[in-house]
């Protein structure tokens, strides 16, 4: 019951009250083992799951060939009523069929009751993004920061220009290893979702930071816990997601009137960038790791929107 473990306590609450925690748990193996999801996924899909799972228990069905399509379409509808927002619902929906297509592949049920079931929409939302001059406010006050030489604001500013020249997600970047870094072709080496990795440039002022990093700072912090990460925390461990968030939020509070976004809105930041400096969708899509071309697809509406709002703003006659 590994995945269970990981699990927060609710979740463990909702599949522990069904009666379907063993086929539940090797649906989670399955994730692992066969399909390389990462721990968070494997904890999502759980949960959502179980909480399928919890429905299905509290109507009177404790056999996972019983379920229905009525069933699967009453469930969206109690979710709703309890203020489970669309993107909640629509997940959890996609992990219900994810869950129960597998389940017929296995045998443990005869067919799928799920084929027919349609989730409501997600409401679009462009991402916030920071404009090229905010960007560059963001990076110049890690760099000053950073003129102290110490370590913490050497890595700081290391982290954001690594973040925005890539456009990587923030567990790859402190997924990170030194030996990801090739400063001779100034490429990164990428471990992304689904165990895929990926090689992805950067440029001069990410290079810099990353040399002044390791040459100076690095070693300030260096413990018997670092082994070969990249980036440590104040104790010498690998950093983790909430440090990076911090030092983004940190810095991001002196530059004017600029959203307050965390790592994953420099990512968003450094894709509508190039696209708008006319890079290539598909180029941009193999960096950022995207499985789908619709997914970059989104920072092109985002370019789209931002010059819509200067034309109603500049126009005269708009």
């Amino acid at each position: 019951m590994d995945v269970l473990a990981d699990c927060s306590w609710a979740c463990q609450r909702e599949v522990v009250h069904a009666d379907f925690p063993e086929p539940i748990e090797a649906f989670a193996r399955h994730l692992r083992l066969e399909r390389g999801r990462s721990v968070h996924t494997q904890r999502a899909y759980v949960g959502d799951v179980g909480n399928l799972m919890a429905f299905a228990e509290g109507h009177g069905i404790h056999d996972l060939s019983r379920l229905r399509l009525s069933d699967l379409r009453s469930w969206p509808a109690h979710q709703s009523e309890d203020g489970a927002a669309r993107a909640t619902i629509a997940r959890r929906a996609a992990s219900a069929r994810a869950f129960l297509r597998w389940a017929t592949r296995t045998g443990l049920i005869e067919a799928d009751p799920s084929l027919r079931l349609v989730a409501p929409k997600r409401l679009q939302s462009l991402p916030d993004v920071l404009k090229k001059d905010e960007m560059t406010t963001l990076l110049d006050l890690a760099a000053v920061a950073a003129d102290d030489q110490e370590a913490l604001h050497l890595r700081d500013r290391a982290m954001l220009e690594l973040l925005y020249a890539t456009g990587i997600r923030v567990g790859e970047l402190v997924g990170l290893d030194r030996d990801d870094v090739d400063f001779g072709s100034n490429v990164v080496r990428v471990m992304g979702k689904g165990a895929k990795e990926r090689t992805v440039p950067f440029g001069g002022p990410a290079a810099e930071a990353l040399q002044g990093w390791l040459t100076l700072g690095r070693g300030q912090v260096v413990s018997a816990v670092s082994g070969g990460a990249l980036f440590l925390g104040r104790r010498g461990g690998r950093v983790d997601p909430r440090q990076v968030r911090g030092a983004v939020h940190h810095l991001l509070q002196y530059v004017p009137e600029a959203p307050d976004i965390g790592p994953h809105g420099l990512r968003h930041s450094a894709a509508t960038h190039l696209l708008e400096g006319g890079a290539d969708l598909r180029a941009v899509q193999e960096m950022l790791g995207h499985a789908s071309l619709a997914t970059t697809q989104i920072y092109t509406h985002v370019s789209v929107e931002r010059l819509r709002r200067s034309y109603l703003q500049a126009h005269p006659r708009a």
